[in-house]
């Protein structure tokens, strides 16, 4: 079911035990516009035939947050202008490039080039695998893009993120409302979880600057200026103590800089930079 945020913006929530990410929609006066395609071609089915129930304009433009398979692989099932940045065009062509029939996929599998739920996903949700070839994008920008809806303008933006060096992110500007697919997470490199600490300030003034009142995230759905802040307090103050690839040294750091012990969530920032120093030492 979509979760209606307002008059004009419309969201599918994200269902993690699926890897299913937040799916979005906003509509002017003339068209809509979709955010992110959903992980297969049954995801993206399932939200367009919620976009049916209710009355919006015809969906004119999808637009990718970033090219990690479970928000592109329902582009096919959308017959619409497909709009992403250049770094994400570049990243799609390498899946256009791909097989999708089960030896294939075994093989990908077998040497990590897919996950093995994204594997699954493949087999169980797309049918016709062997013939499957993804979509090309339509329209292709490099920094920023502004599409007319018809009285309702969306901002597109590619930003510096601690997730992938292709984030776009998409703002509302009458609604103060920005779609930020997965750009505020960390990633997972050589099976370790991290966030890119030379990124995070940068990437944070990126997003800071729009000024907006809600968030949607790709695997949280919707979040407030408050929880976006607080959000933002503890991954900066994790990265603040964390000079190295000890973990050890930075819990102390934290304890003499902040007299208190750090948070679940802080812990857990803390060992995600801790983690980026050690791939950097490598």
């Amino acid at each position: 079911m979509l979760n209606k945020l307002s008059d004009s913006i419309y969201y599918l929530s994200n269902q993690d035990d699926r890897e299913r990410p937040t799916l979005g929609l906003v509509c002017g006066d003339r068209y809509s516009l979709i955010i992110d395609s959903g992980n297969s071609p049954q995801h993206a089915k399932e939200f367009l035939l919620e976009i049916e129930k209710i009355n919006v304009p015809p969906v004119k433009y999808v637009v990718i947050t970033h090219a990690h398979w479970d928000h592109f692989l329902g582009l096919n099932e959308i017959d619409a202008t497909i709009i992403v940045n250049s770094q994400t065009s570049k990243m799609l062509k390498e899946w256009q490039r791909l097989s999708y029939d089960d030896r294939s996929l075994q093989k990908y599998g077998s040497t990590n080039k897919l996950s093995a739920m994204c594997i699954k996903i493949i087999q169980t949700e797309i049918s016709n695998r062997e013939g499957f070839t993804l979509k090309s994008p339509d329209v292709i920008f490099e920094n920023t893009l502004t599409v007319d809806l018809g009285n309702k303008v969306c901002i597109l933006e590619k930003i510096k993120s601690t997730h992938t060096d292709d984030s776009t992110i998409v703002f509302v500007p009458d609604e103060n409302v920005l779609f930020l697919g997965d750009s505020a997470y960390g990633t997972t490199t050589n099976d370790l979880f991290h966030y890119k600490q030379s990124l995070l300030l940068p990437m944070i003034k990126d997003i800071q600057k729009y000024n907006a009142e809600m968030f949607l995230l790709g695997h949280e759905s919707i979040c407030d200026s408050n929880e976006m802040n607080i959000y933002w307090e503890e991954v900066t103050v994790a990265s603040q103590v964390v000079k190295s690839p000890s973990l050890e040294e930075a819990m102390v750091s934290f304890k003499a800089e902040y007299k208190r012990d750090p948070n679940d969530n802080e812990v857990f920032f803390i060992k995600a930079f801790v983690n980026d120093h050690i791939l950097h030492s490598q």
